[in-house]
């Protein structure tokens, strides 16, 4: 399986683009991902144009192991076009290989982050199954020119495959993140397990853009293989309607969960000014500005992207005056000290350290608890145990863009060492299902800053 995507750059040098991809242009790197490995070159890299080619190499022994991918004959999981054709496991190589530009970071070059640039991408083969339009229904929508060649067996004529070029002006990030969710359409399936993940995996890719698309619902239904319970909630999600019609724990999703037991901890702690640090898609945001507790809230996140679909998740435009002035969204990056984070009563860290390399966490420590201090945060983490709870997780990991997951043990170490450093006492607890011997699948802590009162401190 063979993806490249060019560039001239605008008014950059081209060979820019290894910023932003995090991939060294005089240098080829391979990456062992779902059964088999994926290479990263660049054939060409220059001031004028840049290319990047990302070459799948499938084990077939691994391959034959998953014998649904070949279909119910006998000789299925041996003969098949899986090591030819871009399908979930040329998506799930982008997630890993360039997760980083798929989650709109870039320190080197943060300018060049939202920035469009001429772009054109190629596939040699990806499927379109009796459709041969279903290409140009994809992608013309996002404002690409799409160049879709039905391939011909010379003895039985179309295939129900096509060479597909894409032309247009894009940030990268962008084009990556549409690419990851479109692959699997195309192919109208997946090599991996379906959970509940899948909607976040899908909504954090395409929430800037699929809410829109006039094939919202075929893309919902494909990505998440027509499983209908997770096709409703993805629908729900998009369109804002996220009510609970069962409010047991065991029903709702780990998400929501998570929202609940943060919201819980600040109403306890009466939190009154609220800065959510890595918002992301802005459900906290929401439920927050919901609650007329918090007085002042803050939404903060690196990539622009995500602040566009967290606006669109708050729908201000629908909000009261004195419901505007309550919120502020901020572009902001956590590894750097920004006193605009400072004097806050609660900050909320949900979801957020295992997307920073492990070597980043101390800069984040300094410039949330050494210099916004406030007086409290609140952090959610994954449980790394409770992942055998998840056995086709395509990363080892609950997403693609986490650098790490800590275990319990790992965890609690390095909560006591964070508190013991920045003047914080820190409690833990978890969220979500739990499993004696594994815990639950979420990890919580409270941290209290010492110098608050003994009244203010009691939980």
């Amino acid at each position: 399986m063979l993806l490249t995507l060019s560039t001239t750059m605008g008014e950059r040098p081209a060979s820019d683009l290894g910023f932003l991809l995090h991939k060294h242009p005089e240098r080829a790197q391979s990456f062992d991902v779902t059964a088999g490995k994926a290479h990263v070159y660049y054939p060409r890299a220059d001031e004028h144009d840049c290319t990047v080619a990302l070459l799948l190499e499938t084990d077939p022994v691994e391959l034959a192991r998953q014998a649904r991918q070949g279909g119910s004959w006998a000789l299925g999981p041996y003969v098949n076009d899986r090591p030819y054709v871009a399908s979930s496991l040329l998506a799930v190589a982008l997630g890993k290989v360039f997760r980083t530009a798929l989650a709109a970071r870039c320190e080197a070059r943060p300018e060049l982050v939202t920035r469009a640039a001429p772009l054109r991408i190629e596939l040699p083969a990806v499927p379109h199954g009796r459709d041969r339009e279903l290409p140009r229904r994809l992608f013309e929508p996002l404002g690409w020119e799409v160049e879709h060649e039905v391939l011909r067996d010379p003895d039985r004529g179309e295939t129900r495959y096509g060479r597909l070029a894409l032309r247009g002006e894009h940030p990268v990030s962008e084009a990556l993140n549409q690419l990851y969710v479109l692959l699997p359409v195309l192919d109208d399936a997946k090599h991996y397990w379906i959970g509940q993940d899948e909607i976040d995996k899908l909504l954090r890719a395409g929430g800037a853009w699929l809410a829109s698309h006039p094939e919202r619902e075929l893309i919902s239904g494909r990505y998440l293989v027509h499983a209908r319970p997770l096709v409703d909630e993805a629908r729900r999600r998009l369109t804002g309607d996220e009510t609970d019609h069962d409010d047991t724990t065991e029903t709702r999703p780990l998400a929501a969960q998570r929202r609940a037991a943060v919201l819980e901890v600040l109403r306890t702690t009466g939190a009154r000014s609220v800065a959510d640090l890595g918002c992301g898609d802005g459900k906290l945001l929401r439920d927050l500005l919901d609650d007329t507790e918090f007085g002042e809230i803050l939404g903060v996140d690196v990539s622009t992207r995500a602040l566009r679909i967290a606006e669109r998740t708050l729908r201000l435009e629908r909000r009261s005056e004195r419901e505007n002035r309550r919120i502020r969204l901020r572009q902001s990056a956590l590894t750097y000290t920004d006193s605009g984070l400072a004097g806050y009563d609660a900050a909320v860290l949900m979801e957020v350290i295992e997307h920073l390399d492990p070597e980043r966490l101390p800069a984040l420590e300094h410039a949330v608890f050494g210099h916004a201090r406030p007086a409290r945060v609140v952090l959610t983490t994954p449980n790394s145990e409770y992942n055998s709870h998840y056995p086709d997780l395509a990363n080892g990991m609950r997403h693609p863009d986490h650098r790490f997951e800590f275990d319990r043990a790992e965890f609690a170490e390095w909560t006591r060492r964070v508190a013991g450093t920045h003047g914080y006492t820190v409690t833990s607890s978890g969220v979500g299902e739990a499993d004696r011997r594994l815990g639950q699948p979420t990890q919580l802590a409270v941290f209290t800053r010492n110098d608050l009162s003994d009244r203010d401190a009691t939980p």
